[in-house]
């Protein structure tokens, strides 16, 4: 998982979709999993 300032990007990829768990943002994506990210 990588630690992104913006998960802008990330989001429009295709099959992303944004996650907020214990106060962080994530985006997970099952299509492909090098995406995953959490802002911060």
């Amino acid at each position: 998982m990588k630690v992104r300032a913006s998960l802008k990007a990330l989001k429009s990829k295709p099959g992303s979709s944004v996650v907020r768990r214990h106060g962080k943002v994530l985006v997970i994506n099952k299509q492909n999993p090098q995406w995953k990210a959490r802002q911060g």
